[in-house]
């Protein structure tokens, strides 16, 4: 199992990828995921459930959901995409997953879809992803995304999740969960291969970077709002982790 570190933090609203004969170890990130058949048979395991996927059949996974693919006769189409990009679905299910991930897409939801791109206006982006959801919406049902008590990431990531905005350290962690902090420190490490205080930071960056390009709040705010104490220190992991200083971002935007 790996963490794909790409997809914390990144400014692009939505990744498209097509494959053929496709095999992918069993890993995790901070985005959605739509994988969708085009050609053949695909398994698609998510939460150690396997999904055998045929032509036209398709898998939706939840953020820090486990996955692995593999295929040796298929064709398919993924979809990576920020929780912001459908902020009120993720907002509405944040402490859920799904109890079933495959579903069947509506002919009016692939067409939008095969349509799409990266560089699609984001409205044009949004508007295809809520239909997507809503259907998704309609074939599933969901269960509590902390009911597997034993699944202690599970646990540190949705802890972070709820609590990122605020005073969220090892200990702070640790106390939520109730573990010891030595042992969350150490098992996060060797179960992502980077720490909880490095995973925070880049969570607390990938909000701020969506209040810059969706609010009118000063950089001062939003990096008051995602976590940050400091203006200085704000600015500097920014520009480390994006190559772009907030306020040119912002100003990228048409939002300065």
């Amino acid at each position: 199992m790996f963490y794909q570190l790409e997809h914390i933090g990144s400014l692009e609203p939505l990744q498209i990828e097509q494959g053929e004969n496709f095999n992918y170890p069993q890993h995790l990130h901070q985005c959605f995921e739509l994988i969708y058949v085009d050609e053949g048979k695909m398994t698609v395991t998510v939460n150690d459930v396997a999904y055998p996927l045929k032509k036209g059949e398709a898998v939706f996974i939840f953020p820090h959901q486990l996955h692995a693919l593999s295929s040796t006769h298929s064709k398919h189409t993924l979809f990576i995409f920020s929780t912001h990009v459908v902020q009120t679905y993720y907002s509405d299910l944040a402490d859920k997953v799904p109890q079933n991930s495959r579903f069947t897409l509506s002919p009016q939801s692939l067409y939008l879809l095969k349509n799409l791109c990266a560089k699609s206006p984001l409205y044009q982006i949004k508007g295809t992803l809520y239909t997507v959801c809503a259907e998704f919406h309609e074939q599933t049902e969901y269960c509590d995304a902390n009911s597997d008590k034993e699944n202690t990431l599970s646990k540190i990531l949705f802890y972070i999740e709820e609590n990122f905005k605020t005073a969220c350290t090892v200990q702070d962690i640790a106390e939520g969960i109730h573990y010891n902090a030595e042992y969350v420190s150490r098992f996060f490490k060797s179960k992502m291969g980077f720490s909880c205080n490095f995973y925070v930071n880049k969570r607390r960056l990938h909000y701020a970077a969506y209040l810059l390009s969706n609010t009118n709040a000063s950089c001062l705010c939003c990096a008051m709002e995602s976590g940050f104490t400091s203006l200085r220190s704000f600015n500097r992991n920014f520009k480390e982790h994006f190559g772009i200083s907030p306020s040119e971002y912002k100003k990228q935007k048409g939002l300065a």
